[in-house]
């Protein structure tokens, strides 16, 4: 290709060699380089010997190994290889020549994919010559007749010796046109499609006579797709035709690609559908997928595609090809010096995931599949929230209204913050002995009880148990002890003792904090009996023993050796309760800092203590700085400051996005929030995406019990009635309820039917009085209340749908199949379709609950 950009073609058998043609044929090798994930390509041989070349294609079959057929300016194509060992066969054919009638240029070259002897050759137009000549390489010498005296001449005497020319093509196509390129059609090898001078032609060589042509001026670079053998590429300049053989009256797409024309098109033989295209004087290969085309339908169908850039290098690409079986890989060369570039076009990567938590992605052929480990083996990652609200869900979590503390343990009871919120929540909404109009208070959290605090009496309170006879202050007010009961460290009525709290947290084995709750309270001695009881546990601390050992020496002395030693020392304790134990003690009366600000301590301790030792100047302050402080983590202990007002929805917002958790979210706004806070944006958004989740993991009837949760809880919410069955003569809805229109006949027990004989029926319309359809069952008009299932023997099998007994039993309920019309009581249909597939009207050869998807779809949640 002398004066030409290179071209590239991979070897049709050999995965790891190509060759690259400009002025000279250049075999190379590619493989991975030493020590390096990069690929190199080795030079294996050379071949000069055929000048002007135009086109090159390489022979398809295994034998011979390199053969290739070279078009050259004058015509001819002559075969070739590259220095590689040949078998007799191969012998025979290198260096064979085939001759058109009149020299002009050779565009393209194709050799038949099945019978391999067939090579075609594209050639520019004459007026006296075809343009497509089909060459039977396997032909031995023959002159053609319709030669002249002086070319007979000239190639008896160049050629006589070898033999090794032949003028005579098998077929001659195209009379006075040029073709400009041609490939053989992969569906048929019998037929060769032609870019002719404006027309894009079909040849059958069974009959050559006549074709099947379209006019078009997109006649260059014709390529068929190799996985649908019925579309095609072409171009012309910068235009792009997409063409469905089919329906070959004009292309199925067209695409106007950038200014500069288009020098190379090219299928992917890895990839379904995927088109890369090269323009001139650049570095961009574009390409296009249609790997989801559909088959065009009407005359203006237009396949979507996906468009996409790459650039494989820096320079100027000169040309590019597709590596035969390497998935999506391909080798660039540049315009100039033949730098090669080894590339691979990345796939696009479509994610899924499931409701289950499973990740599925896409790549290329591969199918990747991820589900979350479920071994919880020690460094195993934490479970993803999905799939703690999914076995949440299943437990009843959020759903026990009476001891609402027992919702943190349905949960796993391995969350301390969700253990916090429910015993806040039942601390809250549990009635409390109160005096006047407060209980409204106790719902709007801590921080509005100590806004509303009309002023503390400050009392002095000497140590119990020691020596030291220190009176340290203390506050009380109304709305300080209700705030110490919402914290649960007194009990609830008139007692304000808080041994009660401390024997619970002896039985929890929650040592440390019940000592700090009695050093809290100034008795110093049960806090170290405390100590001295966890250390002689088995399952106790052994340093308890030097922590009480410590405490028994404490003295109220500003400048001791003692209180030095607790200051310094005290932060390197492992527990954060016996750590603020010590900060207590060597603390100044009413700078509590080490205390308040201790972030590992839970915030009801940490607020308790600030009820009982801070000012009404300070407490407020501390309060308001603590719920901010909750709100920005999304610390569910802050529910106790805020109670469910805007303030904590604020906080459950932020606990939201942090975690994901809308369960819970959903479930406590549910709990006890005023109407005003339940129709915010945010709350219902959480309601809504937890019923789609329940949706999702199909625990339909967790959905339902959810919304009867919902509706008892929020009666605004109750939906309203969606679905109704309407008369099929008047068009008024039908509705069996106690409120229809009684039927003043006969009880039920003389059809056969359980149940009182007061009961009402209704077997008509109550608007046009017409009579209903009959159950194809029982016989019976719909609307006649069934107390059992006829139609199986098998009463173990029955199955109660409602789980309850209901005003409005489902087994009554109206059912009908869409395609055949006929239906009766939902509870004998169920029965019938147990033991049947067939409609139970005689005739009726419908699979009536085979046509619903769901129809054979289980409930997630069903035992």
């Amino acid at each position: 290709m002398s004066g030409s950009k290179p071209d590239i073609l991979w070897s049709p058998h050999h995965p790891d060699r190509y060759v690259i043609c400009d002025s000279e044929l250049g075999l190379y090798r590619i493989g991975p380089s030493s020590g390096a994930e990069e690929t190199t390509a080795t030079l294996l041989a050379i071949n000069s010997d055929t000048p002007y070349m135009k086109c090159v294609a390489w022979y398809p079959k295994h034998e011979p190994e390199c053969l290739l057929a070279v078009g050259q300016a004058n015509g001819r194509v002559v075969l070739t290889s590259l220095g590689q060992t040949h078998s007799s066969a191969c012998k025979e054919l290198v260096g064979k020549e085939f001759v058109p009638k009149h020299a002009r240029q050779c565009n393209t070259l194709a050799w038949n994919p099945v019978d391999s002897n067939l090579l075609a050759a594209g050639l520019d137009k004459h007026r006296a010559d075809f343009s497509v000549l089909i060459w039977d390489v396997s032909s031995r010498m023959a002159l053609d007749s319709g030669a002249s005296a002086n070319e007979k001449l000239r190639l008896s005497l160049a050629e006589a010796d070898s033999g090794s020319v032949v003028t005579k093509p098998l077929y001659e196509l195209g009379q006075n046109d040029a073709c400009l390129s041609l490939c053989w059609l992969l569906r048929d090898s019998k037929l060769l499609l032609a870019g002719m001078h404006r027309n894009l032609a079909i040849f059958d060589l069974r009959n050559t006579s006549q074709k099947t042509f379209v006019n078009t001026k997109a006649i260059q670079g014709v390529s068929v797709d190799p996985h649908f053998h019925d579309r095609v590429a072409s171009y012309y300049e910068g235009q792009l035709a997409i063409w469905d053989l089919r329906k070959f009256e004009k292309p199925v797409l067209t695409l106007t690609e950038q200014p500069k024309p288009l020098t190379k098109v090219a299928w992917c033989p890895t990839r379904t559908g995927l088109l890369a295209t090269l323009t001139r004087d650049t570095n961009i290969i574009r390409l296009y997928d249609m790997q989801h085309t559909p088959t065009p339908i009407g005359d203006e169908t237009e396949p979507t595609i996906i468009e996409r850039s790459v650039q494989p290098c820096d320079g100027q690409i000169g040309s590019f090809a597709w590596h035969p079986s390497s998935q999506n890989r391909m080798v660039v060369v540049s315009a100039t010096n033949r730098v090669m570039t080894d590339f691979t076009v990345f796939e696009r990567i479509s994610l899924a995931w499931s409701s289950t938590s499973s990740l599925m992605w896409a790549c290329g052929r591969h199918l990747y599949d991820c589900a979350e480990d479920s071994g919880g083996g020690e460094g195993s990652a934490e479970r993803d929230i999905a799939t703690k609200m999914r076995q949440r869900a299943g437990s009843g979590y959020g759903h026990d209204t009476v001891q609402l503390w027992r919702n943190h343990l349905l949960a796993g009871g391995d969350d301390p913050q969700l253990k916090s919120l429910w015993y806040d929540l039942m601390n809250q909404y549990e009635p409390l002995k109160i005096q006047g109009n407060k209980q409204s208070l106790v719902y709007s959290g801590i921080k509005n009880i100590v806004k509303t605090s009309s002023g503390a009496t400050e009392s002095r309170r000497s140590w119990s148990g020691s020596e030291w006879q220190t009176d340290v202050p203390r506050f009380h007010s109304d709305e300080r002890c209700l705030a110490l009961r919402l914290c649960g460290w007194i009990s609830r009525g008139s007692d304000i003792d808080v041994e009660t709290f401390l024997r619970s947290l002896e039985q929890e084995g929650e040592w440390e904090r019940a000592a700090a709750v009695a050093l809290f309270n100034l008795d110093i001695r049960r806090a170290i009996q405390i100590l001295n009881t966890g250390a002689s546990t088995a399952k106790g601390e052994l340093n308890l023993n030097v922590v009480a050992m410590a405490l028994s020496g404490y003295s109220d002395e500003k400048v001791c050796l003692w209180r030095e030693m607790c200051s310094s020392l005290r932060l390197q304790l492992n527990n954060s309760y016996l750590c603020i134990m010590f900060a207590f003690l060597t603390s100044e009366p009413g700078a509590y800092d080490g205390v308040l600000f201790e972030s590992s301590v839970a915030v009801r301790d940490r607020v308790a203590f600030a009820c009982m030792f801070l000012n009404d100047v300070q407490l407020p302050r501390y309060i308001d700085k603590l719920t901010n402080e909750m709100k920005g983590a999304g610390n569910l202990e802050g529910v106790l400051l805020t109670g469910l007002t805007n303030d904590g929805v604020d906080l459950m917002e932020s606990y939201v996005d942090r975690t994901g958790d809308v369960q819970t979210a959903s479930f406590c706004m549910l709990k006890g929030s005023p109407v005003d806070v339940l129709k915010d944006p945010r709350v219902q958004c959480w309601i809504e995406n937890y019923r789609n989740l329940l949706d999702a993991w199909r625990f339909w009837h967790k959905r339902a019990e959810f919304d009867i949760h919902r509706g008892k809880l929020d009666p605004s919410s109750k939906p309203l009635a969606q679905v109704f069955v309407s008369c099929n003569f008047c068009g008024k809805s039908i509705s069996y309820s106690g409120a229809a229109v009684p039927h003043q006949g006969r009880g039920f027990s003389q059809y056969g039917v359980g149940g009182s004989p007061t009961k009402s029926k209704v077997t008509s319309c109550p608007g046009c009085r017409k009579p209903l359809p009959r159950c194809a069952l029982c016989l019976m008009n719909m609307g006649t209340p069934v107390s059992h299932c006829p139609g199986t023997g098998r009463s173990e099998e029955k199955v109660d749908l409602t789980r309850e007994n209901k005003l409005a039993q489902f087994n009554n309920w109206f059912t009908w199949c869409h395609n055949c019309r006929h239906g009766g009581h939902a509870g004998h249909m169920l029965s019938w379709f147990r033991d049947h597939t067939e409609c139970p009207v005689s005739a009726c050869t419908c699979r009536c609950m085979q046509l619903d998807t769901t129809g054979n779809l289980l409930p997630a949640d069903s035992s």
